[in-house]
């Protein structure tokens, strides 16, 4: 990618083949190698052509591969997801955009109805390889409607498969494994963290094989879920912007000797039920973080997972630190509503406190 596509210059290391890159340049990277890889690639959304997007992703991609396969649509969600499946039944790989999370709610006709089952329905002979880019989460302080936490809905749906990066160098890799599936992935991007710098290997990975991802496991499957940081006390298992959270608070408990293993999950369907496994039978306890509404949210399916595998070891039960049971807020109470560092750590506390009666 030409430097003139984000407009920042960042630094190179050409021998290792790792670049600094924010999230945003990271994927922005990542879809205009997509571009020049597939000629049948078309990326289309609301301002995704000559603004180049709401957050600058496609920023310079229309102007470098054309308006036939960069272009803007009209403020119609069910329209896009709508000409998603007619491309991709033409044998196109679309990669459309919902502008913000919540904005994805007037296409959920189109993504539970016809994208997530025309492969099934037709027994597989109209495949859909669509990868939906979708800006998730809060903590940016936007209005109504533009934070909202959607993973647990889309991951009910089957047929849809869905992740979530926690850093630029995941969202490069990720985005690039999603968009050559045959399956439809939801790409939940979390828009809080679209700013943040990390060192991202852009040298070339078969699809799927085992690349370095940064953590302390020195390695891992881009199908997998991935060890942020190693500990022995308890697991705190998050996803998306929260990894960076805990993260945090990891670093906190360790000042009162507290040694906290993350867990990032990265793939919220399939979720890589082994690393769960992994990870809270060596430490036999766990914390699940996660935005979205207590009730019916992902973490309680991630808490059964580690029930079911880890119940003769755990010596606790699995804690869930979450968002409310409301409507996700907007941007003046988001700091009541997700998930901080105090919170987390009183999960903690309570799991660590834990005595069975």
């Amino acid at each position: 990618m030409s430097e003139t596509i984000t407009g920042l210059h960042p630094n190179v290391d050409s021998t290792a083949g790792v670049e600094h890159l924010s999230m945003q340049q990271a994927l922005n990277r990542a879809l205009d190698e997509l571009l020049a890889e597939n000629a049948r690639t078309i990326i289309f959304g609301e301002d995704c052509g000559r603004l180049g997007g709401v957050f600058r992703i496609t920023d310079g991609l229309q102007a470098k591969y054309g308006e036939d396969r960069v272009f803007d649509t009209p403020l119609a969600e069910s329209g896009i997801l709508g000409m998603s499946v007619g491309l991709a039944m033409a044998g196109f790989h679309p990669i459309p955009e919902v502008q913000f999370d919540g904005f994805a709610y007037p296409a959920i006709n189109q993504i539970i109805c016809q994208i997530a089952r025309m492969n099934y329905r037709s027994r597989g002979t109209l495949p859909m390889p669509i990868t939906l880019r979708v800006p998730s989460f809060g903590g940016i302080r936007a209005p109504e409607h533009h934070g909202e936490s959607l993973e647990a809905l889309f991951a009910h749906v089957p047929g849809l498969k869905v992740v979530s990066p926690a850093t630029p160098h995941d969202a490069y890799h990720l985005l690039k494994y999603a968009a050559t599936r045959p399956d439809p992935v939801i790409f939940m991007e979390p828009k809080s963290r679209y700013w943040q710098k990390g060192p991202v290997d852009v040298t070339t990975a078969t699809p799927g094989e085992a690349i370095h991802d940064g953590g302390t496991s020195g390695g891992s499957s881009l199908t997998g879920a991935r060890v942020a940081r190693e500990g022995k006390h308890l697991t705190l298992v998050a996803w998306g912007a929260m990894v960076s959270r805990c993260l945090q608070v990891a670093e906190l408990a360790a000042e009162d000797g507290i040694d906290v293993e993350v867990l990032d999950l990265r793939w919220l369907k399939p979720i890589d039920a082994e690393a769960l496994a992994r990870s809270v039978g060596k430490t036999r306890r766990a914390v699940v973080v996660h935005e979205a509404p207590l009730t019916s949210g992902l973490g309680a399916e991630v808490a059964q997972l580690i029930t079911q595998s880890c119940f003769a070891t755990l010596k606790a039960p699995v804690e869930r630190v979450t968002g409310f049971d409301v409507p996700y807020p907007s941007g003046d109470l988001e700091d009541e509503y997700i998930p901080n560092i105090d919170r987390i750590l009183f999960g903690i506390q309570r799991v660590l406190e834990y005595r069975r009666g």
